[in-house]
């Protein structure tokens, strides 16, 4: 299985996979105009790989078959000083 991978114009840290490269027709219409123009970060087989950087390799995997496309985006920022305050609680 081969993925294709977008990096959003409009959201930092926020990617997009999709089976085939640029078929975007089972991607909901209101998810591409929040995303912005799709630009190509890379092209990668799935099969045989153990893990990704970013994502859960499973829920990739099932997303794609399931829905036709992945959406990744980036974790909450770390809120520090909240962590802090907690500790000493």
């Amino acid at each position: 299985m081969f993925c294709v991978i977008y990096r959003s114009s409009r959201r930092e840290q926020t990617y997009l996979y999709v089976e085939k490269k640029d078929d975007f027709s089972r991607v909901p219409e209101e998810l591409m105009k929040s995303f912005g123009q799709p630009q190509l970060a890379m092209l990668l087989p799935l099969d045989g790989r153990k893990k990704l950087a970013s994502a859960d390799l499973e829920k990739v995997k099932e997303a794609l078959r399931t829905q036709g496309y992945y959406l990744q985006i980036p974790p909450p920022p770390e809120n520090l000083l909240k962590q802090h305050l907690d500790s000493e609680r």
